[in-house]
């Protein structure tokens, strides 16, 4: 019985979709990565694939990157992961293809923490002080990435509706996974303080100055490099930094690495079964017993 690698393909995306319960985000990266091998492979049928076609389009990929070099490790490994997954579907479906077991991903170098210094933290903050509606917003964003290490997405996502009394909040994360974070008293103030300046009617936490719509991760990126070259910061300072800082602030002060996995939202399913007696009072109390003790 044929095949054909296109309906194979768009039934792979809806399992994704359906089944797995992926973002629509991952839903288009991993159509975007398997039509570049369809595109490369020019095949019609799964049966086509062989090691010596996903050998050539290694070489391939290796050599996509810019004039200066080849195409990031790790970059190439995403297009490999998507492509092991469909032949690991097709599979379970009994179609004849190539066994996912071939596709070996690439070696990437150790990765290496970007990370801030207390010291060069404290000067960050200090650069939004104002009482402009701007700088309450500014500063408002750079104490919750600190306070609760957010994705910017999931800082990006968050409702205006915020219940400051308390001092957790819900966020939904990568799988559509919802976890609990814990606002510092420091975040807490200053989301108040920005919230009270705001006079749109926008349903967004964190809006542009000009149009009152919700704020793009582009957008906070820009907001915190320029915090960082105002306060004098030689580092490149993202979102994903501020997260890392959030993370070892936990870890140096004593703080066990399960707990920090689960505010981080980084565990995967069988993690996260490791460390279900953990509970939301528990986390509570961790994060109150270890982050930020060096600025009290």
């Amino acid at each position: 019985m044929s095949h054909n690698i296109l309906d194979l393909k768009r039934q792979f995306l809806e399992y994704v979709e359906i089944e797995k319960g992926r973002s629509l985000n991952t839903i288009r990266n991993y159509d975007h990565y398997l039509s570049r091998f369809l595109e490369y492979a020019k095949i019609s049928q799964p049966k086509q694939i062989t090691e010596n076609l996903i050998r050539e389009y290694r070489l391939w990929l290796n050599r996509q990157g810019n004039k200066n070099g080849t195409l990031k490790k790790k970059t190439q490994n995403y297009y490999l992961i998507a492509l092991r997954s469909f032949l690991k579907y097709i599979a379970r479906r009994g179609v004849i293809s190539l066994s996912s077991e071939y596709i070996e991903l690439a070696k990437v170098p150790e990765r290496s923490l970007d990370l801030i210094s207390m010291e060069e933290l404290s000067r960050l903050m200090k650069a939004t002080e104002g009482d402009d509606l701007k700088s309450l917003r500014d500063k408002a964003i750079l104490e919750l990435l600190f306070s609760t290490g957010l994705r910017v997405s999931e800082l990006c996502d968050l409702p205006r509706e915020l219940n400051l009394k308390s001092d957790e909040i819900s966020v939904r994360g990568k799988g559509e996974k919802v976890r609990v974070v814990f606002l510092s008293e420091d975040a807490k103030k200053s989301v108040k303080k920005y919230l009270d300046k705001r006079n749109d009617m926008d349903d967004a936490l964190f809006v542009q100055m000009r149009s009152a719509s919700r704020l793009t991760s582009r957008s906070i990126e820009r907001i915190i490099k320029y915090y960082a070259i105002k306060a004098g910061n030689s580092k490149k300072v993202t979102p994903h930094v501020m997260r890392h800082s959030f993370a070892t602030d936990l870890l140096r002060n004593g703080a066990d690495l399960r707990s920090v996995q689960m505010l981080l939202g980084h565990a995967n399913i069988g993690t996260t079964q490791i460390y279900t007696h953990i509970t939301d009072k528990e986390l509570r109390n961790v994060h109150k017993r270890f982050h930020n003790k060096s600025s009290t």
